[in-house]
């Protein structure tokens, strides 16, 4: 794409979701267009990126994202992101990738078993992935956290793998909120395109309104470059 005001981002609505919305809002202020993908429509309408985002999809009965997983509009996005399209999964989107295996490890309830629900700093692990380009290696972040199943965890084989190859893409600083291995509050694939994480940038994206930055001034739109890397790595590509 040579030209990112041309941009097409899908939001996927699954019964239960909750944070479509923001998620749209969030791409429309990164200068692009929110198209929305409805959970039993195959067809992504042509789109540049897909945001699966937050809720709580079918109850999250059986376990959180586990019949999402199952979704026709899934079928579409687990074949068009093994083809490189960028796919960003967002709390319960994070749950989602897990159980569609875009993503290793899996999300189970937090460790001291408690909904939460705060302001939380992130040290950027990996900034060459579709969706964090537009931030430095090591910067700290201030973005929502909200959940009750947000402990990630994973096999110790998994757990170096993602370490050693640098797919931690986020990582709690300060408390561990949920008891996630390794701190890990976000990971993404080996190619990069596809990035999951617990926090939610989409609800930091507008000055004034979010949370307050590092540094102690509320900015509130340290979120809002998860959105414009996606469009420079479009437009990259």
């Amino acid at each position: 794409m040579s030209d990112a005001a041309g941009a097409r981002i899908g939001v996927i609505t699954f019964p239960g979701t909750l944070d479509d919305r923001d998620a749209a809002r969030a791409v429309r202020l990164a200068g692009a267009e929110a198209v929305s993908l409805w959970h039993g429509d195959e067809d992504l309408h042509a789109v540049d990126a897909v945001i699966v985002p937050g809720g709580f999809s079918y109850g999250d009965y059986l376990r959180a994202g586990a019949i999402s997983r199952f979704a026709p509009v899934m079928r579409s996005v687990i074949d068009a992101a093994h083809g490189g399209l960028p796919v960003l999964g967002i709390c319960n989107g994070f749950q989602i990738l897990t159980e569609s295996h875009l993503l290793p490890g899996s999300m189970v309830k937090n460790d001291h078993l408690h909904f939460i629900c705060r302001e939380q700093q992130l040290v950027v692990e990996n900034n060459s992935t579709a969706w964090t380009n537009q931030y430095a290696s090591g910067e700290v972040i201030t973005v929502p956290l909200k959940n009750q199943d947000g402990q990630f965890v994973a096999d110790q084989r998994t757990l170096d793998e993602l370490e050693a190859t640098g797919r931690v893409v986020f990582r709690y600083a300060g408390e561990n909120p949920n008891g996630s291995r390794n701190a890990i509050a976000g990971i993404s694939n080996e190619r990069g395109n596809v990035v999951g994480l617990m926090p939610h940038p989409e609800h930091a994206v507008e000055p004034g309104f979010g949370p307050a930055a590092a540094g102690g001034v509320r900015a509130g739109t340290d979120g809002l470059r998860f959105f414009t890397s996606v469009l420079s790595s479009l437009v990259s590509a």
